[in-house]
């Protein structure tokens, strides 16, 4: 009797499982290509919630198939009057959905802004190489979007006879007033070469550099902390 409960309980999974797929895409398609590409915050939470509604039905026979259902659909309708709401009126769009924020000015790093989102530079130089920047000196614009994207604009190259020989990438020799002896010693220099080098620009204490990029010409791109978002434009949305 037990076997046949389980094998009984076994075949009511699978049967939920082949219904519930056909309403979720359905319910997917409903909710548009928006939310399935981008992921706002609340659209984030309109996912996890159907997940674990979903999940809940799929784990526990016990509860009604026919609820699940019914809560899936009020949750796309819940969702695509959300969305529209926030079409109609934008402050209340503001209001649910993170917005830009501006986290690399003119090649500077903006500290303040970057612990307002909790971002930090190890994410920021992951994100820049995956847009295939390699020196920070080159970003006139670096934005993390509403959905943690980042987007990015490169400063205009007007004379390209003017531009400085590079090498082929930049690697961070400080961060966050920190010394980076393993990138000091893949470009053959010392410490005290680098301390010399931010005396000439006069950097008196490492402490004060956020970011110091080095690239093979030896050349140093500097972003201080003290560099203030009262300086950044405001992007709002």
């Amino acid at each position: 009797m037990k076997k046949l409960e389980i094998v009984l309980d076994s075949l009511k999974v699978i049967g939920r499982i082949v219904t519930i797929l056909p309403l979720l895409l359905f319910v997917t398609l409903l909710m548009g290509k928006r939310s399935v590409g981008e992921l706002p915050v609340f659209d984030f939470l309109v996912v996890m919630t159907i997940g674990a509604v979903v999940g809940a039905d799929i784990a526990d026979p016990n509860i009604e198939h026919i609820h699940t259902g019914v809560a899936i659909i009020a949750i796309a309708l819940l969702q695509t009057s959300v969305a529209k709401l926030k079409i109609k009126n934008r402050t209340i769009g503001n209001k649910i959905t993170f917005e830009p924020t501006v986290i690399i000015y003119k090649g500077q790093f903006i500290v303040e802004q970057m612990n307002k989102i909790e971002y930090s530079v190890d994410n920021l130089l992951q994100m820049l190489r995956s847009h295939e920047v390699y020196f920070l000196e080159e970003v006139e614009l670096a934005i993390i979007e509403g959905n943690g994207e980042m987007s990015i604009k490169k400063k205009p190259v007007l004379n390209p006879d003017t531009l400085r020989l590079k090498g082929s990438f930049e690697l961070p020799a400080i961060i966050d007033g920190k010394v980076n002896k393993d990138v000091l010693n893949y470009f053959h220099v010392t410490e005290g070469w680098l301390l010399r080098e931010l005396e000439r620009l006069h950097i008196q204490q490492v402490e004060a550099v956020f970011y110091c990029g080095m690239d093979e010409t030896k050349h140093l791109h500097i972003s201080l902390k003290q560099v203030k978002a009262m300086m950044i434009p405001p992007f709002n949305h």
